[in-house]
């Protein structure tokens, strides 16, 4: 198969003829061969690349989560970094003035399936700036690597709209971040000139590991597809006390705590029936973030079915599972999250206070699924027309 930007490079004239180019990029922004966009477009002579922007982590991807990002030069090019994560809200979008030497943007990042993961928000605050300023984005389309058949979770409620949730879109939405830019143009009504350049040969049905395209990590701590796999549920865990086992060789498929009793606990989950997924106890030091330099006990997630298995579902269960079995010591993030300070991390994860509030009242597994898998009107009205694959 072939990316957006490997059809775009085939003949750049076509989408950027005498246009001054901004780029929205990270590592991933490559081709098949590693080759970074930057130095692709930078080098061709039909290009006139102006200013990069960069997203959370930064365009190299050095910077760890929420880590703020500041502008810089790039070293090979001497052209303007532009920062997407500063320390404010206001600085997670370019200003007009940072777009007034540029008519085309071109965004290409790889996504993660998952509506939490930030590129898709920065995507979307650059097209409403662009739809201000009369800016074309062009995005780069890639493959979502978990692919684009499974959909899960619920929406977002009115108020707790946060830079890991901008819209009412699944935790798993199933789409590509150029589905998604169609999706947010239309349904939610940003309303830019905007054009996708699709992949060529991808079907929905298709994992990463399907395609011939080479892995990049898109963020210090999605080491593999394995990881965006159980992405969806286990991003949960950054709204409690549980290590999502970042500081660790696999972040997000281990979880635990030092208070956890590992069979305790895997006794439990298996108890909730989760199809596709085996739990394994293991035991972790984390070398930063939650308990760092600390023996954190708990599992390792194997998913042992992809069809089948429920990344969000299965980690609701184990918040549930944990809450149930350690109710003193398990607690809520309480620091600020994503931009935002005024309510629990959880619940802009969720999209509900009601998922809290399920779990803290001891409710079932069930009730706390039927709740967190609602409100998802706006994007189940208008997913069919933005499907490009």
């Amino acid at each position: 198969m072939r990316t957006g930007l490997e059809i775009l490079m085939d003949d750049p004239r076509r989408w950027l003829e005498g246009a001054a180019v901004g780029l929205v990029a990270n590592p991933t922004t490559v081709n098949r061969r590693l080759v970074h966009a930057v130095d692709l477009l930078h080098a061709h002579p039909d290009v006139e690349l102006r200013t990069l922007f960069g997203p959370e982590h930064g365009i190299r991807g050095a910077a760890q989560a929420m880590e703020h990002v500041a502008d810089a030069t790039d070293p090979t090019t001497g052209l303007r970094e532009v920062s997407l994560y500063g320390p404010t809200f206001e600085s997670l979008s370019p200003t007009p003035d940072q777009l007034a030497d540029v008519d085309v943007l071109l965004f290409d990042i790889q996504d993660v399936g998952a509506r939490y993961y930030t590129y898709a928000a920065t995507m979307a605050l650059c097209m409403k700036v662009a739809a201000q300023c009369d800016v074309e984005v062009v995005v780069l389309d890639r493959p979502n690597p978990i692919g684009g058949v499974q959909v899960e979770g619920g929406g977002l409620e009115s108020g707790l709209e946060n830079f890991c949730a901008l819209y009412p879109v699944p935790q798993r939405h199933g789409m590509t971040v150029g589905e998604l830019a169609r999706l947010y143009d239309d349904a939610f009504g940003i309303g830019c000139k905007l054009q996708v350049v699709a992949c060529e040969g991808w079907e929905r049905s298709r994992y990463f590991e399907d395609t011939d395209l080479p892995w990049v990590m898109p963020s210090p701590n999605m080491p593999t597809v394995d990881t965006a796999v159980v992405y969806p549920g286990m991003c949960l865990l950054e709204g409690t006390n549980i290590s999502e086992a970042r500081g660790t060789t696999r972040p997000f498929e281990l979880f635990g705590a030092p208070f956890i009793d590992s069979d305790r606990l895997i006794a439990e989950l298996n108890g909730f029936g989760l199809s596709g997924v085996l739990f394994r106890a293991a035991s972790f030091e984390p070398t930063f973030e939650k308990f760092a330099g600390r023996r954190c006990n708990g599992a390792q997630i194997h998913v042992v079915d992809r069809p089948s298995f429920r990344s969000y579902d299965t980690g609701l269960a184990i918040v549930v599972a944990i809450k149930r079995l350690y109710p003193d010591d398990f607690a809520w993030r309480t620091e600020m999250y994503e931009y935002r300070d005024d309510v629990p991390a959880i619940d802009l994860l969720t999209g509900s206070p009601a998922v809290r509030e399920a779990i803290d009242d001891g409710a079932s597994l069930e009730t706390v699924l039927s709740i967190a898998n609602r409100g998802t009107e706006i994007f189940d009205g208008g997913r069919d027309q933005a499907l490009l694959y």
